[in-house]
């Protein structure tokens, strides 16, 4: 991906502001490529992560917080995340008599299924996106993005 060409511009920008600029153009092809990777299911990438997080629980529950600390994206609206989740019968939640406050969330069967095919479509999703780069310029981009 050439910078100059992408934004248009004959001018020589300079190597700090070139590489801060083509790394948000790297991560909004991701980002783009990602999100159509998902676009059958109808859900998000929040939402994806959401599924994943849950399943990665190995079938205990997880509360609002949990969700929120592990998320690749941080955000504030995760009970908005989850009750979309709950609409489409992803996942569920389960409010605790002792303490009403307490609120669990779970992976449904019908999220677990779905996941899995998500899981595919990410996966060719990723595919596409590294297809240009070794293990090795992966192994060397990591240690660069490491650095960050």
């Amino acid at each position: 991906m050439n910078v100059e060409e992408v934004i248009k511009t004959e001018k020589k920008i300079p190597l700090e502001s070139r590489t801060l600029i083509h790394y948000s153009l790297v991560a909004n092809r991701i980002h783009e490529t990602m999100t159509n990777a998902l676009k059958p299911f109808e859900v998000s990438l929040q939402q994806f992560n959401v599924l994943r997080i849950l399943r990665g629980q190995k079938g205990k529950p997880a509360n609002l917080s949990t969700l929120n600390e592990r998320m690749v994206t941080k955000m504030s609206n995760t009970t908005r995340l989850v009750d979309k989740l709950i609409r489409k019968e992803y996942v569920n939640r389960i409010t605790c008599p002792s303490n009403r406050r307490k609120v669990e969330i779970n992976i449904t069967s019908k999220g677990q299924k779905v996941l899995v095919e998500m899981d595919s479509a990410m996966k060719k999703a990723e595919n596409d996106i590294l297809k240009n780069l070794t293990q090795e310029d992966l192994k060397v981009l990591n240690q660069l993005l490491d650095k960050f």
